[in-house]
């Protein structure tokens, strides 16, 4: 097992230490990871991570090695360090399960706990949901833009090389057909692809030798680039050698519209009517949109997907809402903060549903479920009980989830234009 723990700011283990000492730690604590707002023109977000999180929260070890460097940085006391010893969560955690779609103050998490047990956890649990829903959001617009035709991450070489990965997985949650990255297959089980890249084409004598290399190698088909030179010449040379079996030409540069259409001209005219064409080359869910006219059958994305399509974090918070007094009475608190307002007290949540099953509202209750009708949907499902994960799903049921939460927003949730979210919150 490699430890998590120190995955973490170093607030979060002077904050303990000061509770220790205050003799506070112990109290009753509610915290709750939430956006304020979604980022700037979006109508709704995803949410992702969940699985990522729980496998963390399981490894959230203060193991020999992480004590004795804390001891040797003198990051904290004695006391605290014998406590992160033997620390081990054992409170329960509720959120929205992964796939789902959010809204402004949504309660994505709710950890119940002792202060010190769930103060820990915030750098942790806001750097996976931050980054894996941020993807989530930008691949969801883009396979909703895309409709049937499928969607290809590829963007490994434009992030961290562990970013990739848990890049691959959101971006599978929210509709993405398959991968480059072969991690994401091994440790995740997301379906992988790939062919060539021009340097393949460029290795060989001609364009025409790399061709029948791929072709023998990996059979007719196959996806063969042809915009290595002259893309004319190059489809011609691709259906010779592969004959009309062959399974699609990539298109990486250029007017990507224009020669889409001029490339399913010459496919059909030689005979290879059913080659599909795939086009890569920077796009996002505005460029893909704006090709569901031509004849493109797949898209290959990569930087704009790994970089969140201009918003590569959700602005998520992990604030207390609610604590134990002196007495053990649990208190409501929040923050005050100008533009950084929290609102107290444990959360509930729903989605209202009209007669139709659309939604209508994200509705919050505060200390008690809010009321629904027979087709409202509740959102919190348990994660963790007692310090026992119990929230671990396979990664094909976040994807279905996903597919129908946004089959159940409101027509203007598809619009890429900018907009504010495609129903209010309400608290109850």
């Amino acid at each position: 097992m490699t430890s998590t723990a120190l995955l973490t700011d170093h607030y979060e283990l002077t904050m303990l230490q000061a509770a220790l000492a205050g003799g506070t730690a112990s109290r009753r604590a509610v915290f709750e990871l939430f956006p304020r707002r979604l980022p700037e023109g979006r109508r709704y977000g995803v949410v992702a991570g969940v699985g990522r999180m729980l496998d963390a929260l399981d490894d959230f070890r203060f193991g020999d090695a992480e004590v004795d460097f804390l001891r040797r940085e003198q990051v904290v006391d004695e006391a605290t360090l014998e406590w992160l010893a033997a620390y081990r969560f054992g409170g329960d955690v509720f959120g929205y399960p992964e796939g789902e779609v959010y809204f402004p103050y949504s309660p994505l998490l709710i950890v119940e706990a002792s202060f010190a047990e769930a103060v820990l956890l915030e750098t942790l649990l806001l750097s996976i949901y931050n980054h894996d829903s941020a993807i989530a959001s930008a691949a969801s617009r883009m396979t909703w833009a895309a409709g049937d035709r499928p969607c290809i991450e590829m963007g490994s070489r434009r992030t961290h090389e562990e970013a990739a990965v848990a890049c691959a997985r959101a971006a599978y949650v929210a509709g993405f057909a398959s991968t480059s990255n072969l991690e994401a297959r091994r440790r995740h089980g997301v379906p992988s692809a790939g062919t060539s890249a021009h340097s393949f084409t460029l290795l060989h004598d001609t364009e025409r030798d790399a061709f029948r290399a791929q072709v023998s190698s990996l059979g007719r088909g196959t996806t063969l680039l042809v915009d290595t030179y002259d893309i004319a010449e190059a489809v011609r040379a691709a259906v010779e050698v592969a004959g009309p079996e062959l399974g699609a030409v990539r298109l990486d540069s250029g007017d990507l519209g224009l020669v889409a259409s001029q490339v399913r001209e010459q496919l059909d005219a030689l005979g290879a009517t059913r080659t599909r064409i795939v086009a890569t080359s920077d796009l996002d869910e505005h460029a893909i949109a704006a090709l569901r006219a031509a004849p493109v059958d797949g898209y290959g994305v990569g930087t704009e997907l790994v970089t969140g399509s201009g918003h590569p974090t959700c602005g998520f918070v992990y604030k207390l809402v609610a604590r134990a007094g002196a007495d053990g009475t649990m208190v409501d608190v929040a923050k005050k903060s100008k533009d950084k307002i929290s609102v107290g007290g444990r959360k509930h949540a729903l989605r209202r549903l009209d007669e139709a099953g659309v939604a209508e509202a994200e509705v919050i209750g505060i200390g008690t479920p809010p009321e629904g009708d027979a087709n409202d949907r509740p959102l919190l499902v348990p994660l963790v009980a007692a310090g026992e994960i119990v929230g671990r799903e396979p990664l094909t049921q976040a994807r279905e989830r996903h597919l129908r939460s946004r089959e159940e927003l409101p027509i203007k949730a598809r619009r890429l234009q900018r907009g504010g979210p495609a129903i209010p919150t309400v608290h109850q």
